[in-house]
């Protein structure tokens, strides 16, 4: 495991994250981000619908911003919904408060962040969690 966010981590964990996809059979887009939320890959499977690139790098620039999994920032949102939308302002829109999207940690320190889209946001999350955990090990 490298102790920081390479460009061959990131292929490597795209990798799995399409193979996972392909299993369900969705396809998805990948976006992982770096702790700045700055895109470091993107990986649009063939099929993949157009809006899935900038879905999928929301989910992780949020997922990165806040260290938390996209799931619980959705929660969040609903509970503070003018928070959420002066959160979204500020980042120009970048901020996408939905399910699909986790951090990525290395040595305990959140490193960058994978978002998906393309599936459910439960399917984006859980293939996302799988993809960085069979990399992460």
């Amino acid at each position: 495991m490298p102790n920081n966010l390479t460009l061959d981590f990131c292929m490597q964990v795209l990798a799995h994250a399409q193979k996972f996809a392909a299993e369900l059979g969705k396809p998805m887009t990948f976006a992982i981000v770096d702790a700045s939320g700055h895109l470091v890959a993107l990986h649009r499977m063939d099929g993949a619908r157009f809006l899935t690139p900038e879905i999928a790098l929301g989910k992780a620039f949020s997922a990165a911003a806040f260290g938390v999994p996209s799931a619980e920032l959705r929660e969040r949102a609903k509970n503070l919904p003018n928070f959420a939308t002066a959160i979204s302002a500020m980042t120009h829109g970048k901020y996408t408060p939905q399910t699909g999207a986790v951090p990525i940690k290395m040595d305990g320190a959140i490193v960058g962040a994978i978002g998906a889209s393309g599936g459910t946001g439960e399917e984006d999350e859980e293939v996302c969690k799988r993809a960085v955990e069979a990399v992460n090990r």
